[in-house]
């Protein structure tokens, strides 16, 4: 397990929503923090790859099971 300093869980939310609740958490902590989103939204990573690419931040972890993913996301 990857130690985190905030969760996000976007469970049920559909696009845009997890992306929003994710921009709105990157807002919330400093730099070198880590953020654990959990979402069940098949697309969620490619919307979080491409917001992650363009924002400079780093994804240090990704798994999938049947029904949910999981992001550990480093900010910039």
């Amino acid at each position: 397990m990857i130690p985190y300093d905030k969760e996000v869980d976007a469970s049920g939310l559909h696009c845009p929503l997890p992306l929003l609740r994710l921009k709105k958490a990157i807002m919330e902590i400093n730099s070198g923090a880590v953020i654990k989103v959990i979402a069940t939204d098949p697309a969620a990573h490619l919307d979080f790859g491409v917001y992650i690419d363009q924002a400079g931040h780093s994804l240090l972890h990704n798994s999938k099971d049947m029904e949910r993913q999981i992001f550990y996301i480093q900010k910039k």
